[in-house]
């Protein structure tokens, strides 16, 4: 197998997993219903766990664009690969939700609320707030890569890394999930989204782009960060460090620019993403 279809089954198989969770839990006359939040999690967690193991000898199973970004900032891996692994991702993360939307046919009809169909493919902020949202998908990636890096250094993992980090994803969706969904992989939110787009799924609403950038910038810079954290503390870089917080303090700048034309656009309008 290609590391490009290595990729795209890797990536499908995550969206899968992610689509068809969610869908279990939210969608009506589901047998699971309104089973909550841990269902969620968990799906995710094992389901990433799945594909790393499928996939991660054909490619190296990134299944994430965030995960592509980092490992390519420090060097470990080739930029000139990186285009290729982003699309196969784009592309895995599309075919999986449209899966999904088919096993779950039946039940679109059924389900009257908007927001919940867009659920099933994409995130959606608990409260909507540009710097909040963005700030909390950063963290969550700078952490879930920074954590993958120092797993990687651990012998005694060998064997169980997919496991693991199938795990760490439960203990971030647990920790950091409840306010944006916790995305963490660019292709997860944008690939998805674009097939609510496009799918003719009743009822469905807006596809909610006013948000879309933040699940894609928020997890790359997190992931970045957190890729060069790992080389500053763990190989000795200072330089690497010192490029660590210059870019954390410009990002703060950029992002915080936002929090003012947040709290205007919400007085005016503040169910502008959930209604929309």
């Amino acid at each position: 197998m290609s590391p490009f279809v290595g990729e795209v089954i890797g990536t499908m198989l995550i969206m899968i997993f992610i689509s068809g969770a969610i869908g279990t839990v939210v969608l009506t006359k589901s047998k699971a219903n309104g089973s909550g939040w841990m269902v969620i999690v968990f799906g995710v967690g094992l389901g990433v766990s799945i594909a790393i193991y499928a996939v991660g000898d054909s490619s190296g199973a990134h299944l994430n664009p965030a995960i592509t970004l980092a490992l390519a900032s420090i060097g470990l891996f080739e930029w000139s690969k990186v285009p290729l692994y982003i699309l196969s991702q784009l592309i895995g993360a599309a075919l999986g939700s449209t899966i999904a939307y088919l096993a779950y046919y039946s039940h679109w009809e059924k389900t009257k609320d908007a927001e919940l169909k867009l659920v099933f493919f994409a995130t959606v902020p608990a409260i909507p707030n540009r710097f909040a949202n963005f700030m909390t998908e950063m963290v969550a990636t700078f952490v879930f890569v920074f954590a993958i890096l120092a797993i990687g250094v651990n012998k005694f993992t060998d064997g169980l890394n997919p496991l693991i980090i199938g795990f760490l994803l439960v203990a971030i969706g647990c920790a950091l999930g409840g306010s944006t969904g916790y995305a963490i992989n660019p292709a997860r939110d944008l690939g998805p989204r674009i097939m609510h787009a496009l799918l003719p799924i009743p009822g469905k609403g807006y596809s909610g782009w006013s948000y879309a950038w933040i699940p894609v910038v928020g997890p790359i810079c997190g992931g970045v960060l957190g890729a060069m954290t790992y080389e500053g503390l763990y190989n000795g870089k200072a330089l690497i460090t010192l490029i660590t917080l210059i870019i954390v303090i410009f990002v703060l700048v950029i992002v915080s620019h936002s929090l003012q034309s947040e709290k205007t656009s919400t007085s005016n309008n503040p169910k502008e993403i959930r209604t929309s």
